[in-house]
């Protein structure tokens, strides 16, 4: 379903926009129809009340809980079931933040990624992505959201911008707490600048290195790393929010003086913050997440050469890896019938500590967050 789409049908059953961006916002926020101050008897068309109970259902029914995996970090990592059965991700995230997916599967296919190992299996419709927001509200507050889970949403462009749009207005979160993640398109920095609601961006970088970035993201748009990150950092000076660069630091691959002096070439002075977020392990794939010691000490290198940079930590590793990792281990376990039990959690959980000793100078302590 798309939100033009509800819209239309809100239309149709006599709804102004006035009602409409009511029933909208209510559902958006996760509130009964019928509350607030001013009764639905008295205010939305009857049409549209005598139609709502069968509306609120299909939209539940648009994404259902199936199961739910609490962090020891306050992390929650949710495994929701579509209406045509299929599974995606969403991870609630300490400080009222949440991450949403935007396509079941993946096209880019990243290495390291357990998402883009199965390929791109649908869109999700604009609708099904706020549904995430929205069932999320149901179990606590939410006031970011990062467009950073399964799929790529410059692939899905037209449906992520619906919903950016919605939450945005409707759904009450702040432009600036809208964070749209792509690994590079061009194409979209153009349509999220054109928007009455406009996000922040995280440009996905993880190399400065044509070569190994291809390698790395073997079907990302062949554009140089430099002309990526110039285009990026134009829209988010239109926006005034900084450009977030990710970076998941893979040990003896992006982690090299090599890496640190082209980055401090490339992104010192820019109007951009860095996210080095060390690597999730993937039984099976050959990459494998530096020692926490090392991470730190490139952290605090980049951030004493002029780079602005943040050690992130990925939420909730003590119950499963990066995105995608869930959905593959109960839809294993589902594959080899009742009563087998899922693999053990791929990720590792490793004691919160400040990567620099509890350092205390600005000029050269970068911060450790939680993705």
């Amino acid at each position: 379903m798309r939100i033009e789409d509800l819209r239309e049908r809100l239309r149709g059953l006599g709804a102004k926009p006035l009602h409409e961006e009511r029933v909208l916002r209510h559902w958006a926020c996760a509130l009964p129809q019928d509350a607030g101050r001013r009764r639905i008897d008295d205010f939305l068309p009857l049409p549209l009340r005598q139609a709502l109970p069968g509306l609120q259902g299909e939209l539940s029914a648009l994404a259902r809980l199936q199961s739910a995996h609490a962090g020891a970090d306050g992390a929650e990592r949710l495994l929701l079931r579509l209406a045509d059965g299929l599974t995606v991700e969403s991870v609630l995230l300490p400080r009222d933040g949440l991450c949403v997916s935007t396509q079941v599967g993946c096209a880019v296919g990243c290495r390291f990624c357990m998402t883009g190992r199965a390929g791109l299996l649908r869109q999700l419709g604009s609708a099904e992505i706020v549904a995430q927001v929205a069932l999320a509200r149901t179990r606590r507050s939410v006031s970011k959201v990062v467009f950073m889970g399964m799929g790529e949403p410059a692939h899905n462009l037209d449906a992520v911008l619906e919903a950016i749009d919605l939450l945005g207005t409707a759904g009450g979160i702040g432009h600036k707490s809208l964070v749209f993640s792509t690994v590079g398109d061009v194409r979209a920095f153009e349509r999220l600048r054109q928007g009455r609601v406009r996000p922040a961006l995280a440009l996905s970088l993880h190399s400065t290195q044509p070569e190994r970035r291809a390698r790395l993201l073997p079907r990302a748009p062949r554009i140089a790393p430099d002309v990526l990150v110039r285009e990026a950092e134009r829209y988010a000076r239109a926006t005034g929010y900084p450009l977030q660069l990710q970076w998941t630091l893979l040990d003896g691959i992006n982690d090299g003086e090599d890496e640190i002096d082209a980055l401090v070439r490339l992104v010192a002075g820019r109007y951009a913050v860095l996210n080095l977020i060390p690597y999730n392990h993937v039984d099976g794939l050959e990459f494998a997440r530096p020692d926490w010691e090392r991470a730190a000490a490139m952290a605090r290198t980049l951030h004493r050469r002029g780079v602005l940079t943040k050690l992130r930590r990925s939420a909730a590793q003590d119950v499963d890896g990066g995105c995608g990792q869930l959905r593959a281990r109960i839809d294993a376990a589902s594959a080899r019938g009742p009563g087998a039990r899922p693999a053990a959690p791929c990720g590792a959980t490793q004691p919160a500590r400040h990567a620099f000793g509890g350092a205390r100078d600005a000029e050269s302590a970068a911060i450790v967050v939680r993705r």
